[in-house]
C-alpha cells in the first residue's frame, strides 16, 4: 500500500524534530562537559539547578558575598537545566569579558529587553554598528564644557530639597526616607539638564515623574516573576496595561519637548540657533542631541533622540539617588568621617555668599570624594552587569567560557571579595587615597570597558554637589541610633533598602 503525501510529510516533520532535539541534547552535553572546569555551589537538582539561590534580598546579597569568598575568581550557576551563567568575582577574570570589544561580549538581552518598549534603541539597549555610532555622537554631550553649567542646576535642586527638609523638620517630622527625597531631587535636576524643563516635581505631583517611577518599579517587579517574562502573558496582566500606559505618557512628553525645541529653533535656523545657545553655554541634553552628527554629517532622528533622552532619564536618576542615599547612611554611621567631610566643605566655602558649590570646587574635595567612592564600593548602585560571549573567551588561568554562555560580572561580589579588598565589609575611605594602589577593575561602580557608564562624570558631579551642601547644612544620624538595626539591602534595578532608607537630619546654623 503506497504511503500518502500527508503521511510522508508528517514523517519528515517528526524526523526533523527528532534530529533537532538530538542535536540540542548533544550540544548541551558538550557544553556541560566544557563547563565542568568551573566550580559550582550546591544545586537544587537537575531541573531547577541554582534557581532561587540568589534572590533580590539581603539574604541574596549575603549569598553572593559567600560565593565570592568561597570561589574568589569565578563559579558556574545553572538557571534551570539549560541556562548556564558564569559568575565572575575577580578583576583578572572580569577583564577578558568587560574589556573585550562590544561585538565580542555584547550585553545579555534576557533582562534588558523588558526595558525596550520604554527606552527604545538608546545607548543602554542598542548593539553593533548603531551602538558604536550613537556612542561616538553622544560622547561630546558629557564633555566638561557641557557639564560645567549644570552645576548651578544641581545647586538649585538641592536647595529645594533642603528647604523641604527644614519645613518637614519644623512640622515635627523626625525621620526622612533618603530614597524618596533624593530620587525626586535627581529627577528635578535631570528634567532641567535634559529638557530645560522646570517641573517643581519636588513640591507638587508630576504625571511624568510618576510614570518614570512606576515604569522602574514595574520592570523590577516583572524581573522577579519568571512566568511574566513571556511578553504575550505580561500584556494581558494589569501590570502590563499599566506599563504600556506609562510608556505612552513618557513618550508623549519627550516627543512634545523635541517638537517644541525644533519649532522654537527653526525660526532662526536650527543649527544657528543651537550654536548661539552653545556660545551662551545654555545647552541642555536635547540641544546636544539635535546638534549631534556622525562622520557622514547625518543627524539623529527624532525617534533616536527620544530613546537617548529617555535612557538618560532612566539611567541618571535612580543610580545617582542610590549612591547619594547610601553615602549619607555610611557617613551617618561613621560620624568621624562625616565631620571631616563637613570641615573640608566649610573650609572651601568659608568666604562665599551665597554658599554654593562651583564646577572648579569639585576637584578640591579630596576626602569627601574618597568617602563617596568607598560608599559606592560598599553599596554599588548597580550590583552586576551581564554579557553574552559571542565567541570563546579565555580566562587568565586557561579556562574558557564557551561561546553563547552568559557571564554575570558581579560588581557587588567583586567589591566584597576579600581576595580583592582586605576587610571588605569595613567602611574605610582611605582605600581611595591617591597614594594607595588598587587593581584597574577592582572598583566597578560605573562598570568599565567600551560599554562603561557614559554619564559617570555627570553622576559624580551631582553627587559631590549634593553631598557637600547636605553636610554643610545638616548633620545626618542613623534612624535608630548608633545601636539600631542595619537597613536590609534590596537589589532591584538599583540597590535599595527594604522599606526605604531612613535617617535623621539635624539642621546646622
Amino acid at each position: 500500500m503506497p504511503w500518502s503525501p500527508s503521511l510522508l510529510l508528517l514523517l519528515a516533520a517528526a524526523s526533523w524534530l527528532a534530529a533537532r532535539v538530538l542535536a540540542r541534547l548533544r550540544a548541551s552535553r558538550t557544553l556541560e562537559r566544557r563547563l565542568r572546569v568551573f566550580p559550582q555551589p550546591p544545586s537544587r537538582g537537575r531541573l531547577l539547578g541554582h534557581l532561587g539561590l540568589i534572590r533580590s534580598s539581603e539574604e541574596g546579597l549575603r549569598c553572593l558575598q559567600g560565593l565570592a569568598r568561597a570561589f574568589e575568581t569565578a563559579c558556574l550557576c545553572w538557571l534551570g537545566p539549560w541556562q548556564p551563567v558564569v559568575r565572575l568575582f575577580h578583576p583578572d577574570f572580569i577583564k577578558p569579558v568587560l574589556l573585550a570589544p562590544a561585538a565580542v561580549a555584547p550585553k545579555d538581552t534576557v533582562f534588558y529587553r523588558f526595558l525596550r518598549p520604554w527606552l527604545g534603541d538608546g545607548l543602554l539597549l542598542s548593539a553593533g554598528a548603531k551602538w558604536g555610532r550613537h556612542r561616538r555622537m553622544l560622547t561630546p554631550a558629557f564633555h566638561f564644557s557641557i557639564l560645567k553649567p549644570y552645576t548651578k542646576i544641581f545647586n538649585r535642586s538641592v536647595d529645594t530639597m533642603h528647604a523641604k527638609w527644614r519645613r518637614l523638620i519644623a512640622e515635627g517630622v523626625t525621620h526622612l526616607d533618603m530614597f524618596e527625597h533624593i530620587s525626586l531631587m535627581t529627577l528635578d535636576s535631570l528634567l532641567r539638564c535634559v529638557f530645560g524643563f522646570h517641573s517643581d516635581c519636588q513640591e507638587k505631583p508630576s504625571e511624568y515623574i510618576a510614570a518614570i517611577l512606576e515604569l522602574s518599579a514595574l520592570v523590577a517587579k516583572r524581573h522577579q516573576q519568571p512566568l511574566l517574562h513571556l511578553d504575550f502573558l505580561y500584556q494581558l496582566t494589569p501590570d502590563g496595561r499599566r506599563f504600556r500606559k506609562a510608556c505612552r505618557l513618557v513618550h508623549a512628553f519627550t516627543d512634545a519637548v523635541i517638537r517644541e525645541r525644533r519649532r522654537s529653533l527653526l525660526g532662526q535656523g536650527l543649527d544657528d540657533g543651537l550654536r548661539a545657545k552653545a556660545k551662551a553655554k545654555t545647552l541642555d541634553f536635547i540641544d546636544v542631541l539635535l546638534l549631534a552628527k556622525d562622520e557622514d554629517g547625518k543627524a539623529l532622528s527624532d525617534q533616536d533622540i527620544r530613546a537617548e533622552a529617555d535612557t538618560f532619564m532612566f539611567g541618571g536618576h535612580d543610580t545617582t539617588a542610590s549612591g547619594l542615599s547610601w553615602v549619607l547612611y555610611n557617613l551617618a554611621t561613621h560620624p568621624q568621617h562625616q565631620e571631616r567631610c563637613r570641615q573640608e566643605v566649610r573650609e572651601l566655602l568659608r568666604d562665599r555668599d551665597p554658599q554654593e558649590v562651583e564646577w572648579d570646587d569639585l576637584a578640591r574635595l579630596p576626602f569627601l570624594t574618597m568617602c563617596l567612592k568607598e560608599s559606592l564600593r560598599l553599596h554599588p548602585p548597580v550590583t552586576g552587569v551581564s554579557r553574552c560571549c559571542a565567541r570563546d573567551v579565555q580566562l587568565p588561568d586557561g579556562r574558557v567560557i564557551p561561546r553563547g554562555v552568559v557571564c554575570r560580572v558581579c560588581i557587588f561580589g567583586t567589591h566584597h571579595n576579600p581576595a580583592v579588598w582586605p576587610d571588605p565589609e569595613a567602611f574605610d575611605p582611605f582605600r581611595f587615597h591617591p597614594d594607595r594602589e588598587r587593581g584597574r577593575l577592582a572598583f566597578l561602580a560605573f562598570s568599565a570597558g567600551p560599554r562603561n557608564c557614559i554619564g559617570q562624570t555627570f553622576a559624580l558631579s551631582e553627587m559631590k554637589v549634593a553631598l557637600a551642601l547636605t553636610l554643610l547644612r545638616f548633620r545626618v544620624l542613623p534612624a535608630g541610633g548608633a545601636a539600631g538595626p542595619e537597613p536590609r539591602r534590596k537589589p532591584e534595578l538599583i540597590l535599595r533598602a527594604e522599606g526605604g532608607l531612613w535617617l535623621r537630619a539635624q539642621p546646622l546654623d
